[in-house]
């Protein structure tokens, strides 16, 4: 390790140093990974030391940010922790912000909103802001109005297998441009991206919780009614089994609640008037509805905070119909001794559907309803928790959109073979990545991930 400790100005820890632990801890503390070596570093040319240090010797790398998404515990690779690399830089007349690959949304955010300005972050506010693009990004508030982050990416710095940095524009890199947004880490390390802003200060909306007994009279009422918004309003909505947490909220305490969220781009009256169906059907147990600052868009999901035990799986929806709700209920309603913590379906359409300007590879375009579920728990638990999570996904198959899913919400336990990568991207868009693969990473240096194999 001499040779990396003398290039890179970050740490180079091995397992059993002191902070070798913190550096490749990940949100989930269930997938626990055991890099042969971790390197914290603090700019491009210490990625590039390690990028070009790792293809001398034939290792993997893996990249973590803030951990929310381990998928391999990346045994005998080097793992580059990007977390040091904290520069933003924005650009209020250009409408546009620059991130190095460290920045998470909750700081994103509330520098771009010192300029009167919003980025198409996500609903929890400490996750990375390159990895949940690189994903597609799909976001609570502007996503339906302004489509995925990837859409609006203008530029990406990433060092590539040979060790180069390399500027990636829709003109100057057009294929490694199209492949990264939506590819995630499977081509390089990204050390910083430049996007666009919007002139949104504020929305109206937030979370109502319902009791759970409510829950399919409100569903038969949300599957309508959330079909027929305008695009500047978002829904969603969780089947949730809440622990008994000193820090929630003495009606959520232990509670089996329907979380119906919302968001909309407008006035709080044409706001309270879209939501008005919503409401007249039961009283919520805690109304977090109002006006708020765009800065506090993560109050609407109420995503933890903090990092936890748990499994996770996805899968999608062509429609929300009757039948599905029947499953839904049957599945997850009152009646049942479902296990898991959270049941959420996302409504997406609208810019969602369409294709950006400069096309990517989001595989999920189109898709009307993507669904996430999971269970809090160890690993003790693994076996009844991942069967459950097995049972979600059955449940929903016979209105599944064939196997796209969105790459953010993929688990560790999802996609571990190539074949089934290639179901979620879709044959033409996975065959196309593979090919640029074969370009960029012909030794598939970047493996640990949902891996795309050169072709």
């Amino acid at each position: 390790m001499g040779e990396l400790r003398n290039t890179v100005n970050g740490p180079v820890l091995l397992p059993g140093d002191d902070g070798f632990a913190e550096e490749v801890a990940g949100f989930n503390t269930n997938n626990v990974m055991e890099p042969a070596v971790a390197v914290g570093v603090t700019s491009a040319a210490d990625v590039q030391a390690v990028v070009r240090y790792a293809a001398r010797n034939q290792l993997p790398v893996a990249v973590r940010a803030t951990g929310h998404q381990v998928v391999k515990d990346a045994r005998g690779a080097i793992l580059i922790n990007t977390s040091r690399m904290q520069d933003i830089r924005v650009d209020a007349g250009n409408r546009s912000a620059r991130v190095e690959a460290g920045v998470d949304w909750a700081r994103a955010s509330s520098e771009a909103a010192k300029h009167g300005l919003a980025a198409l972050s996500g609903s929890a506010p400490t996750t990375s802001v390159i990895g949940y693009t690189l994903g597609g990004g799909q976001g609570p508030v502007l996503g339906r109005s302004q489509g995925y982050a990837a859409d609006h990416v203008r530029r990406i710095e990433v060092v590539t297998a040979d060790g180069e940095l390399r500027q990636a524009t829709a003109d100057s890199e057009p294929d490694l441009f199209w492949a990264l947004l939506g590819g995630k880490g499977n081509f390089g390390v990204v050390t910083a991206i430049e996007f666009d802003l919007f002139p949104v200060t504020e929305f109206y909306g937030g979370g109502l919780h319902f009791a759970g007994d409510r829950m399919e009279d409100l569903l038969r009422v949300w599957g309508a009614w959330s079909s027929e918004l305008p695009e500047e309003a978002t829904t969603s909505i969780a089947v949730q089994r809440l622990p008994p947490l000193p820090e929630l909220p003495e009606p959520l305490r232990g509670a089996f609640v329907l979380h119906v969220r919302f968001a909309y781009l407008g006035s709080a009256e044409e706001g309270e008037r879209l939501l008005a169906p919503i409401r007249a059907v039961a009283q919520p147990l805690l109304d977090g509805v109002r006006m708020l600052p765009y800065v506090d868009s993560p109050l609407i999901h109420l995503d933890p905070p903090t990092p936890a035990p748990y499994y996770d799986g996805t899968t999608t929806l062509r429609e929300f119909s009757p039948e599905v709700l029947d499953a839904l209920v049957e599945f997850a309603g009152p009646a049942s001794d479902n296990a898991l913590a959270s049941i959420e379906i996302r409504a997406l359409g609208g810019a969602f559907d369409r294709e950006p300007e400069v096309p990517n590879a989001v595989p999920t375009r189109g898709v009307p309803y993507v669904v996430f579920a999971a269970g809090v728990g160890g690993p003790d638990q693994a076996e009844l928790l991942r069967s459950w999570l097995e049972r979600m996904v059955h449940t929903f198959e016979p209105w599944s959109v064939d196997q796209r899913r969105m790459v953010n919400f993929l688990s560790k336990d999802e996609a571990t073979t190539p074949e089934q990568v290639r179901l979620v991207y879709g044959a033409e868009r996975y065959d196309r990545l593979a090919r640029i693969k074969r370009r960029f990473d012909p030794d598939n240096m970047f493996r640990v991930n949902h891996n795309i194999r050169p072709e």
